[in-house]
């Protein structure tokens, strides 16, 4: 179970659906198809909101789709017109609620932009994206569960860590041959990046209430500590 902490605002979860509702037997005018497919879009936000409230408070193994469909508000049949099973749920969970974090890791620029600058937009976009939400409740629930549960953890693996580690890994290479690195290590251990990150969702979760945390003014160090020695003032 996920430690107790202060409520945040919720955040909109919007991901093209993988199944559509049963078909109409005739077929329906543009705009009643517009309503309908954003009703099953609101529908599907629901369950996923649900699942993560869920998965959150009992865990994977614990939760129960009966009580996914009662906070969705909805009938437990109409979440296997969306999601195959309850691991299918969790993996669309993972998409949809770190989706926005790998797209902008796959779109750092590498080129044009110095990588401090990079690496301060992606901190960023963690930051409000990830931390700020409800969002960092997933990363702890895969580390809680990824032990017990190898394809959730390969599933993260493959569609969240992998290609982040990737784009990570080639945003500091290029800041090693343009001189803005100092030695090929990150290059090597890119997980050292992401360190700070995950070390903030563990902290929150456990230890917030004794000692809290600055993020901005913490990762604002660290990139310090990368660039220049931490020799700034």
């Amino acid at each position: 179970m996920a430690a107790t902490e202060t409520a945040t605002p919720s955040v909109s979860i919007a991901v093209p659906p993988t199944s559509a509702p049963p078909a109409s037997l005739s077929p329906p005018s543009p705009a009643h198809r517009n309503g309908r497919a954003e009703k099953t879009a609101a529908r599907r936000d629901a369950i996923l909101r649900a699942a993560l409230d869920e998965f959150s408070e009992r865990g994977f193994a614990s939760a129960r789709l009966d009580d996914v469909a009662r906070r969705a508000g909805i009938a437990k049949g109409t979440i296997y017109l969306y999601f195959r099973d309850k691991e299918a749920l969790f993996q669309d969970l993972i998409i949809a609620m770190l989706g926005p974090l790998i797209a902008e890791m796959k779109a750092l620029p590498t080129h044009d932009v110095p990588a401090r600058v990079a690496l301060e937009r992606l901190l960023g976009v963690f930051a409000t994206e990830v931390y700020g939400t409800p969002r960092r409740h997933v990363l702890r629930l895969v580390m809680n569960e990824g032990p017990r549960f190898p394809r959730l953890a390969e599933f993260h693996y493959r569609n969240v860590v992998e290609p982040a580690i990737a784009a990570i890994r080639t945003l500091l290479a290029r800041a090693v041959e343009r001189g803005e690195l100092r030695h090929r290590a990150l290059v090597d251990y890119p997980q050292l990046v992401v360190a700070p990150g995950l070390l903030s969702v563990i902290w929150s979760g456990m230890f917030d209430r004794f000692v809290h945390i600055d993020l901005e003014t913490m990762l604002r160090a660290y990139l310090d500590i990368l660039f220049d020695g931490g020799e700034r003032s």
